[in-house]
């Protein structure tokens, strides 16, 4: 291991913590009274710097994973461009559906201003148009998870390929990748989410964070360049 990998390896640790600690801030600290009874429609506006922080939260958490991915080219590119290239290419495309959810977020916000602004309010009318809105920002969301978890499956796969962890310990994150991304997909064909999927991503995210803070990535010798 050479001082690059060790210095590589800690960044992208950090970068993981950070995402660790963040994503359920804004996930359930800020965003779970939104959604909670009655519902955004009625607690949005109440929330408005909240739903604010939330929107640039969400669009820094996308930028982070790019982070993670412009950060690591360095080691990935050497052992293969193929697969840095589809690491970088997921994490931009994440970033650009975090900006998308984030402007629904945003969106569901100006619905309820609207809707605690109009006296006399045609409940009909907001209650169709809370379906709407609240239709496009899950879509979003989902889209953007199912990104993610496509990007963790590349980022996993490449650490397994190449060994630049613990084989495994990469292969237990490509089995965690893909419970996340069986879970996330579940609402696309009208199923509610198997969270219980989600809890070996955490775990695997926490254990690659603290081999890589110790360890930083293996210095393996490139077996090809494809």
């Amino acid at each position: 291991m050479t001082s690059s990998e060790l210095k590589t390896g800690r960044i992208v640790a950090a970068l993981i913590l950070i995402q660790m600690a963040l994503g359920p801030f804004l996930n359930f600290g800020l965003l779970e009274p939104v959604f909670a009874q009655p519902g955004f429609l009625q607690n949005a506006a109440g929330h408005s710097t909240e739903m604010g922080i939330a929107a640039l939260l969400g669009i820094a958490l996308g930028a982070v994973s790019l982070g993670i991915a412009i950060t690591a080219w360095p080691v990935f590119s050497r052992h293969s461009q193929r697969f840095a290239l589809w690491v970088l290419a997921l994490s931009t495309v994440g970033l650009a559906l975090a900006t998308v959810e984030s402007a629904t977020v945003l969106s569901l916000r100006s619905l309820s201003e609207n809707y605690a602004n109009t006296p006399g309010a045609d409940i009909a009318l907001f209650t169709a148009l809370r379906g709407i809105a609240a239709a496009a920002r899950n879509w979003a969301h989902y889209t953007h998870l199912i990104v993610a978890g496509l990007l963790l499956l590349s980022f996993y796969g490449l650490l397994c390929r190449f060994a630049l962890v613990p084989r495994v310990l990469a292969a237990f994150g490509v089995f965690a990748a893909l419970c996340q991304l069986t879970a996330v997909s579940m609402p696309l064909f009208g199923q509610p989410i198997i969270f219980a999927l989600l809890s070996p991503l955490g775990l695997s995210h926490l254990v690659l964070a603290i081999w890589l803070l110790a360890k930083g990535f293996r210095d393996t010798t490139p077996t090809h360049l494809g």
